[in-house]
């Protein structure tokens, strides 16, 4: 196995074919999710922080590329040079990891920890210089970053591991009166009175997009009650940030392009009442982002088009319907069960890097420690 560094789009684009064949299925490793990221993400310089693409590149003996590591470096002068999977931040990407060829987790994972262990002691200044490898979303079941975390412990890395917010996953039945049969007894009652009071009635329409001379409108829709729904808690919504907004804009064409995107909206007496953006790649929709009409929330419209959309994508042999990240109550009441999640911050074999990892661990048990005090919990 041979492992190269690539620092930028352009080295990368000639492998774009490979990175979506390597991403499993997995829409947010993909390479239609990723390159948009960083097009928007990154690089930037912006005074004590700076990025650079930091991508590992596996190839075998035959020049396959069979792994890659989408990385790269976010600097500052607290954490040091820190190695992050593209689509962190508040795109919120999930279920991300070390792209592999199934079959070769085991010698891909080994050959990317013997160059980052490499890397970090080599001096010379072309070397890939890294102080911190810090990755969140991470299912806790993934067998290519557990074993990546045991060889980097065994060459001298210190490894922190800590739970995150789980994801929650629901197993589709092959039909409608199975999944609700499935449901809680309360849960199955709301879903009987909200089908016979709206979505087996003609006051309802769920709209599917399947032509790109859609989407704009679907996207705007959505945009439009996601924000005024979260101006109406007093937050300010996610596509308050235009680059998040401009991300948006641009990945989704791509990604309805290529069948991984399912955008809808629900009306009620032809009003627009709810949106979900969902992305999808074999048979599992990953539900992304939503908005409500906030004047109509006494039709339940969020409970409605999750009924609806549940109901079409079982229709359609869907085999999964995944709610991310968060452990909101909802998603159990659907059905859904757990899939824990970790976070993983792994210091390099390196004296500079220890110390800024103890220091960092030290204030991270202070503030535990004073969080267990004030609430009264051990």
């Amino acid at each position: 196995m041979r492992v190269f560094c690539l620092n930028s789009l352009d080295e990368l684009t000639p492998y774009a074919e490979d990175w979506e064949r390597l991403a499993g299925g997995v829409p947010f490793r993909s390479w239609t999710w990723l390159s948009n990221w960083w097009r928007h993400y990154g690089p930037r310089d912006d005074g004590p922080t700076r990025t650079q693409l930091a991508t590992l590149c596996v190839f075998d003996q035959d020049d396959t590329l069979v792994g890659i590591a989408p990385w790269y470096i976010d600097r500052s002068a607290v954490r040091g040079r820190v190695l992050r999977f593209l689509g962190s931040g508040e795109v919120c990407s999930d279920y991300l990891g070390v792209l592999c060829q199934p079959g070769r987790e085991g010698p891909v994972v080994e050959a990317i920890a013997d160059f980052l262990v490499r890397s970090a002691l080599d001096d010379s200044p072309d070397a890939l210089h890294w102080d911190l490898l810090k990755l969140d979303g991470v299912d806790a079941e993934d067998v290519a970053m557990a074993e990546l975390g045991r060889h980097l412990a065994g060459s001298g890395c210190a490894i922190h591991r800590r739970p995150s917010a789980n994801c929650w996953r629901l197993e589709l039945p092959t039909d409608w009166e199975s999944y609700t049969a499935a449901l809680g007894k309360q849960q199955r009652r709301t879903v009987r009175r909200l089908e016979r009071q709206l979505l087996d009635t003609e006051r309802v329409t769920l709209h599917v997009v399947t032509r790109f001379d859609e989407l704009t409108r679907a996207m705007d829709i959505l945009v439009d009650l996601h924000q005024r729904r979260r101006r109406s808690l007093g937050e300010p919504g996610c596509f308050a940030s235009p680059r998040f907004l401009a991300f948006h804009r641009d990945v989704v064409p791509e990604l309805l392009r290529r069948g991984m995107v399912q955008l809808y909206w629900l009306e009620i007496d032809g009003r627009p009442a709810a949106a979900e953006y969902h992305l999808a790649s074999g048979g599992v929709l990953y539900v992304y982002q939503a908005g409500v009409e906030p004047e109509l929330l006494d039709q339940q419209p969020g409970n409605v088009i999750n009924l609806a959309i549940l109901r079409w994508a079982i229709e359609r042999g869907y085999r999964a319907y995944d709610f991310l990240r968060g452990d909101e109550p909802y998603k159990a009441r659907f059905g859904a069960t757990p899939r824990p999640c970790v976070e993983l911050q792994i210091a390099a074999p390196c004296p500079a890097a220890r110390w800024r990892h103890n220091l960092w661990l030290a204030g991270n048990n202070m503030k535990q420690w004073i969080k267990r005090e004030m609430t009264g919990t051990k």
